[in-house]
């Protein structure tokens, strides 16, 4: 039987890990940046059956000037090759605008996302998929690129 999202969040925090919010069918998990300050850690499970683990990686365009679009996304393929090799699968791709929260006309950077996911079959191999997950360096910097 396919758990509802509000059985998934007990289950996941009885095994350890912090929720961040729902979207929609996915539980995306917390990142403790303080004691005081959580953030989307750009992992997720959806419960369906089997379970789904999901990971974003994304790179800023202002940390890479004058690095296209297309480079970008593979930057962050390639910043994942472990992923891949442990079975995880690209499944999308974003262009995501920073917006200027003073005046929502304005762009202030652009992030590129490209989004792996995985089957699991258990909820042992769940919570040791999302550990490996949460480990992960999602976001890309000038200094971790090629």
């Amino acid at each position: 039987m396919t758990p509802t999202p509000a059985e998934l969040k007990k289950t996941l925090v009885a095994r350890g890990f912090e929720v961040y919010r729902t979207l929609g069918d996915h539980v995306v998990l917390a990142d403790r940046v303080r004691d005081n300050l959580i953030m989307d850690s750009g992992v997720a499970v959806r419960p369906d059956a089997p379970f789904a683990v999901r990971f974003v990686v994304r790179a800023q365009a202002s940390d890479f000037p004058s690095v296209t679009a297309d480079d970008l996304y593979e930057r962050a393929r390639t910043s994942v090759a472990e992923a891949l090799a442990r079975g995880y699968a690209e499944v999308g791709v974003a262009e995501v605008p920073v917006r200027d929260p003073g005046d929502a006309s304005s762009t202030l950077d652009t992030w590129y996302e490209v989004s792996f996911e995985r089957a699991v079959a258990s909820e042992d191999e769940l919570e040791q998929e999302l550990r490996y997950t949460l480990s992960l360096e999602k976001t890309l910097t000038h200094d971790r690129a090629r």
